[in-house]
C-alpha cells in the first residue's frame, strides 16, 4: 500500500470549504425538503399516495446504486471533474423536477437527481480531508457534520414555507442558485486530484447488483397496484431480480476481483452493523415519508406548520451526534447504541398514541426523541463497523454500508406505504360494518349527519376514511417500533475489540 503523501497547503482553502459545504447542504437538504410538499405534488400530478412513494424511492435507489461508483470514477477521471459534473447533473435535474407535469417525468428526474447527488457527500468529505492538515481533521469533520445535519433540520421548514408562499416547484428550484454558487466556487479554486494508477472496476458485479435492487424496488412499488404475483410483470421482476442476485453472489465468490470482497462478511462486527444500518434506514426515512401526508391530509395542518413541527427531529439528531462523542469515551459503544435504539423505539411508541384530535406537542416531542436516538446509534455504529476492518477493505465496506442504508430506506418507504393503503381499506370496511342508522342517531358526534342525503353519506364516508387512515398510520408506527426492538439483540453479535492492523476508526457517511 502506498504511503500517505505529505500534506501541502492549499490556496483558497476557505472558499473551497464554503463551496464544498454548499454542495453538501444542497444534497442533504433535498432528503427532507420535498417531503412536506408531497401532498401538493400529489394533487398537481393527480397521483395516488402509493404512487407518490416513487418520488422518494427513485431518488434513494439511484443514489444507492451510484454511491459505489464514486471512488472508481474519482480515480479514473479525477475528483474535481466528478464533483463538478455531479453538481451540474444534480442542479439541472432539480430544475427539471420543478418543471415536471406528470408523475413519470418527476420520477425520472428524481432518479437523475439521485445519480448526481450520490457523489456529493462522500466527495465533499474527501475534499475536506485533502485541504486540511491531519491536526485539523477534527475541526474539518465538525464543519462537515454540521452541513450534513443542517439540511435535514432546515428542510421541512424551508420546504413548507416555499410551498405555502410560492409553489411546491420552488422546493426544487431553490437548488439552482445554490448549485451555481457551488459549481463556480469549486471551478475557480479546487485543485485536481487523481490517483496515479486507476483501479479496475467490476462492472459485471455492479450491473447484476443494480438490476437486482431495481427489480426488487419496482416489485415493491407496483405490487399492490398489479395484484402482486398474479401479474406477469411482478413475476418477471421477481425472476429477473432473483437471477441477478444469484449471479452477483456466484460472481462475488468466484471472481478474482469482485465488486464486493467476500472477506467483508468474515468480520462479525461489520455484518452486525450492516443489519443495524438497514433497520435505521427503514425507520429514519419511512417515518419522514409518513408524517407530512398524515399531518396535512388528516390533521389539516398548513404546509408551513407541517415543516415547523417536523423540523425539531433534525435538531434532535444534531444533539444526539454532539453528545455521542462524549458518551463513547466513557461507555461501551454497544451501551450507547442500546440507549439510542430504546429512545427510537420509545418515540415510535409515543407515535402510536397519535389521534385526529391531538395537538402538535406530541409530534414535536416524539420527533426530537427519535432524532436523538438515531444520532446516538449512527456514529458509534459507523465506528464499530469499520474499526475491525483492515484498511484494504474499507472502501468496499463503506460502499456496502451506504448501499444498505439506502436500500433500507427505499424498501421501508415502499412497505409502509403499501401497508398504509391496505390497512386503510381493510379498516374502512370494518368500521363501516358497525355503522347503522341507530348508532348514528344515538352518537352525539354523528347525530347531525343526515344519512338520507347524498351529502350526509359523503360526510359520513369521509369521517370513516379519516379514522381508518389514522389507525393505518398507527399500525405502521407499531411495526417500525417492533422492528427497532427486534434489532437490539444483534448487539450481542458485536465485539468491543481493538482496531485491526492497518485500520482506524472511520465514520462512514
Amino acid at each position: 500500500m502506498s504511503e500517505t503523501p505529505h500534506w501541502v497547503p492549499v490556496p483558497n482553502k476557505g472558499l473551497i470549504t464554503v463551496s464544498v459545504m454548499l454542495a453538501t447542504i444542497m444534497q442533504a437538504l433535498d432528503t427532507t425538503i420535498a417531503n412536506v410538499a408531497l401532498p401538493r405534488v400529489q394533487g398537481t400530478l393527480s397521483a395516488t399516495q402509493d404512487e407518490m412513494g416513487w418520488v422518494l424511492t427513485s431518488y434513494i435507489v439511484a443514489a444507492a446504486i451510484t454511491i459505489p461508483l464514486t471512488g472508481w470514477l474519482a480515480s479514473e477521471f479525477g475528483r474535481r471533474k466528478v464533483f463538478l459534473v455531479s453538481i451540474v447533473l444534480f442542479t439541472i435535474a432539480s430544475v427539471l423536477c420543478g418543471l415536471a407535469t406528470t408523475l413519470p417525468q418527476i420520477v425520472f428526474f428524481r432518479l437523475l437527481q439521485g445519480i448526481g447527488g450520490a457523489a456529493l457527500v462522500p466527495l465533499s468529505q474527501a475534499v475536506l480531508f485533502d485541504i486540511n492538515p491531519p491536526k485539523e481533521f477534527g475541526r474539518a469533520m465538525s464543519i462537515w457534520g454540521i452541513g450534513v445535519t443542517l439540511g435535514p433540520i432546515l428542510g421541512p421548514a424551508l420546504g413548507g414555507w416555499l410551498t405555502e408562499n410560492y409553489s411546491w416547484r420552488w422546493v426544487f428550484f431553490i437548488n439552482l442558485p445554490v448549485g451555481v454558487l457551488a459549481y463556480f466556487g469549486l471551478l475557480a479554486t479546487m485543485p485536481e486530484s487523481r490517483n496515479a494508477k486507476s483501479s479496475r472496476f467490476d462492472f459485471f458485479g455492479f450491473t447484476t447488483l443494480s438490476i437486482g435492487i431495481g427489480c426488487v424496488q419496482t416489485l415493491l412499488d407496483r405490487g399492490q397496484t398489479l395484484d402482486w404475483f398474479a401479474s406477469p410483470e411482478i413475476m418477471a421482476e421477481a425472476v429477473i431480480g432473483g437471477v441477478a442476485f444469484y449471479l452477483f453472489v456466484v460472481h462475488m465468490f468466484s471472481s478474482a476481483q469482485p465488486f464486493l470482497n467476500p472477506a467483508l462478511f468474515k468480520d462479525r462486527n461489520f455484518v452486525a452493523s450492516n443489519v443495524f444500518i438497514l433497520m435505521i434506514g427503514v425507520v429514519l426515512f419511512a417515518t419522514l415519508a409518513l408524517l407530512p401526508p398524515m399531518l396535512q391530509n388528516l390533521l389539516r395542518y398548513p404546509v408551513v406548520l407541517t415543516g415547523l413541527v417536523t423540523m425539531p427531529r433534525g435538531i434532535g439528531t444534531l444533539v444526539g451526534m454532539v453528545l455521542v462523542g462524549k458518551l463513547i469515551k466513557r461507555f461501551d459503544p454497544r451501551a450507547v447504541m442500546s440507549f439510542g435504539l430504546l429512545c427510537t423505539a420509545y418515540s415510535l411508541w409515543e407515535m402510536t398514541h397519535f389521534s385526529l384530535g391531538m395537538g402538535s406537542g406530541l409530534v414535536i416531542v416524539s420527533g426530537i426523541i427519535q432524532g436523538a436516538g438515531v444520532g446516538l446509534v449512527y456514529v458509534p455504529l459507523s465506528m464499530v463497523a469499520f474499526t475491525t476492518l483492515p484498511s484494504r477493505l474499507r472502501n468496499e465496506g463503506t460502499s456496502f454500508f451506504n448501499l444498505l442504508r439506502n436500500v433500507g430506506s427505499s424498501v421501508g418507504i415502499s412497505v409502509v406505504t403499501f401497508l398504509l393503503t391496505q390497512n386503510t381499506q381493510r379498516l374502512h370496511a370494518t368500521l363501516g360494518e358497525h355503522i347503522t342508522p341507530y348508532n348514528i342517531v344515538s352518537n352525539p358526534a354523528l347525530g347531525h349527519i343526515d344519512v338520507g342525503s347524498t351529502t350526509g353519506l359523503l360526510t359520513l364516508n369521509g369521517l370513516v376514511t379519516r379514522q381508518s387512515a389514522m389507525i393505518g398510520y398507527i399500525d405502521d408506527f407499531k411495526l417500525m417500533m417492533v422492528l427497532t426492538i427486534v434489532t437490539i439483540p444483534f448487539l450481542f453479535m458485536i465485539r468491543n475489540v481493538k482496531p485491526a492492523a492497518g485500520s482506524a476508526p472511520v465514520v462512514a457517511e
